[in-house]
C-alpha cells in the first residue's frame, strides 16, 4: 500500500485492508476465490466505503460512522453454545466464524462454507450485487466459513434450525447459503450475539433460494453488544408458488446495517416481511429493503414497527419496484415508529417504482408517541404510569409478532422484546 493511498483511506477502511494483508495466506479458498477476495479488496481501496452522497447509504454514512475496525483475534476467545431461542431446535453453531465440521439436521444437507470456500464453489457467490454493496466487498473479502443448507424437495423439517453465530472481540464474516427444493418446509433461525461485550465488527450475508412451491420461515435475531458493529444482509430468490415468512429483530448493536434484497422471479409467490427495531442508548441501526416484483400475480406485505429510546437514531428504506411484466402485483408497506425521546430520531424513505399499469401498491408510514388516552385508561385502572407505558409500547410491537403463528416461536420473540423494553424502558 502507498502512502499517498493510506493518506486517502480512513482509520477503518485501512485497518480493513490491513486485516485482510494479514490474512490472505490463510483464508480459505482456491485460486479463483483469492482472485475474487482481490478484486473485492481493491473495490474498497480504490472507492472507499459508502458516503451519504450515495443513494442508497444517505441515512447512513458508512465512512464516517465506521470510524474503527477491531484487528482479527490471533485465536479464537472460548465460546460455548447457549440455549436456542426456541426450545427443542437443532442448534448449528458458529462460534468466532467458525463452524462445527460435526454439525448435522436430520433430513438437510449441512456442510462448511469453508469448504465451498476451498473447493472454488463459492468463487461467483462472493461478488458485490452492484457497486454500492459495501456489505458484500466487506464480506467477500474476509469470509471465512459459515453453512451451506439444502432442504430436500418434498422434505418438510418439523424442527426449527437455529444458526447460532456468537462472537468475542475481533471480526467475524460468515455466510449462510441455503437451497429449499421444490415443495420444502422449514423454519431458520439465524442468531447474531455477543457472548463478551468487547467491541467486534461482525459481516453476515444469507444467500436463500426458494424453490418452486417452498414454504420457509426465516427469523433474524440480531443482539450485538453495545459496542459492535453489525452489517447484515439477506439475498432471497422466489420460485413459483413459493412463500416466505421473513422476520428480522434488532436489538443490539452500536452501528447496524440490516439489508434485504429480495427478487420475487416465480408466479403466485407470496412474500410476508415483519420487523422489529428496539432502539436505545445511542445505537444507529438501518433496516434497507430493495423488493423487486419481477412477474405476474406475486403478493407481498411488509410491516417494520420501530421504538426508540434515548438518543438512538433509526433509519428504514424501503424501495418495492414492480417491473413491466409484473401485471397483478399486490404490494404493501408500512412502517410505524414510536419514539419515545426528545433526543432520538427516526427516517423513514419508502419508495415505489411502478412500470406496470395493473398493480396494487402502497406505502405510509407513522411516528408517534404513546397516545395519552390508552394511558390515561390503565392509569384509571390502578395501573402505574411506568408499567402502562411498557404495556403499551410492549402490545405496540407484540402484534406483528403473533402473526408468526407458531406459538412457541412467538413467544421466544416475546421474551427477548419484553426483556428488552424493561431494561431500556
Amino acid at each position: 500500500m502507498n502512502i499517498q493511498t493510506t493518506k486517502r483511506m480512513t482509520a477503518a477502511e485501512v485497518a480493513l485492508v490491513e486485516a485482510y494483508t494479514e490474512q490472505v495466506g490463510d483464508l480459505p479458498g482456491d485460486a479463483s476465490v483469492t482472485s475474487t477476495r482481490d478484486r473485492l479488496l481493491d473495490d474498497i481501496k480504490n472507492t472507499g466505503l459508502p458516503t451519504r452522497r450515495v443513494e442508497s447509504w444517505h441515512y447512513t454514512d458508512l465512512r464516517t460512522l465506521l470510524r474503527s475496525v477491531p484487528a482479527p483475534v490471533a485465536a479464537a476467545p472460548s465460546l460455548e453454545t447457549i440455549a436456542p431461542l426456541v426450545d427443542g431446535s437443532k442448534v448449528l453453531p458458529v462460534l468466532q466464524g467458525s463452524a462445527s465440521a460435526s454439525a448435522s439436521v436430520e433430513g438437510v444437507e449441512v456442510s462448511s462454507f469453508a469448504d465451498a470456500l476451498l473447493s472454488g464453489a463459492a468463487a461467483s457467490g462472493l461478488m458485490a450485487l452492484d457497486r454500492d454493496d459495501a456489505i458484500g466487498k466487506i464480506n467477500g473479502s474476509l469470509v471465512r466459513d459459515g453453512y451451506a443448507l439444502a432442504v430436500p424437495a418434498g422434505a418438510e423439517i418439523e424442527t426449527p434450525i437455529e444458526l447460532q453465530a456468537l462472537h468475542g472481540a475481533g471480526q467475524v464474516h460468515t455466510r449462510f447459503p441455503a437451497v429449499f427444493g421444490a415443495g420444502s418446509k422449514a423454519t431458520i433461525i439465524e442468531r447474531h450475539r455477543s457472548a463478551t461485550g468487547e467491541a467486534a465488527l461482525v459481516s453476515s450475508i444469507s444467500d436463500v433460494t426458494l424453490e418452486d412451491g417452498a414454504d420457509v420461515v426465516w427469523v433474524i435475531m440480531q443482539e450485538q453488544g453495545a459496542d459492535d458493529t453489525h452489517l447484515g444482509q439477506i439475498r432471497v430468490r422466489f420460485g413459483a408458488d413459493a412463500k416466505l415468512k421473513l422476520f428480522v429483530v434488532n436489538a443490539g448493536g452500536k452501528l447496524v446495517r440490516q439489508e434485504l434484497r429480495i427478487d420475487v422471479e416465480g408466479e403466485g409467490s407470496e412474500l410476508t416481511l415483519r420487523g422489529v427495531n428496539l432502539l436505545g442508548h445511542e445505537t444507529h441501526t438501518d433496516v434497507t429493503l430493495v423488493l423487486g416484483h419481477n412477474v405476474p400475480h406475486t403478493n407481498s406485505t411488509e410491516i417494520i414497527r420501530n421504538v426508540v429510546f434515548d438518543r438512538a437514531r433509526g433509519v428504514f428504506q424501503g424501495m418495492i419496484r414492480v417491473a413491466p411484466d409484473a401485471q397483478k402485483t399486490d404490494a404493501k408497506m408500512a412502517c410505524n415508529t414510536l419514539l419515545l425521546t426528545d433526543d432520538g430520531e427516526f427516517s423513514v424513505k419508502p419508495e415505489l417504482e411502478i412500470f406496470a399499469d395493473d398493480v396494487i401498491c402502497g406505502h405510509g408510514a407513522t411516528v408517534a408517541d404513546i397516545d395519552d388516552n390508552h394511558l390515561y385508561y390503565l392509569k384509571s385502572r390502578g395501573i402505574p404510569e411506568n408499567k402502562a407505558r411498557a404495556m403499551l409500547v410492549n402490545a405496540f410491537v407484540a402484534e406483528v409478532v403473533e402473526e408468526l403463528e407458531d406459538e412457541k416461536l412467538v413467544e421466544a420473540l416475546e421474551s427477548v422484546i419484553s426483556a428488552w423494553l424493561e431494561k431500556h424502558a
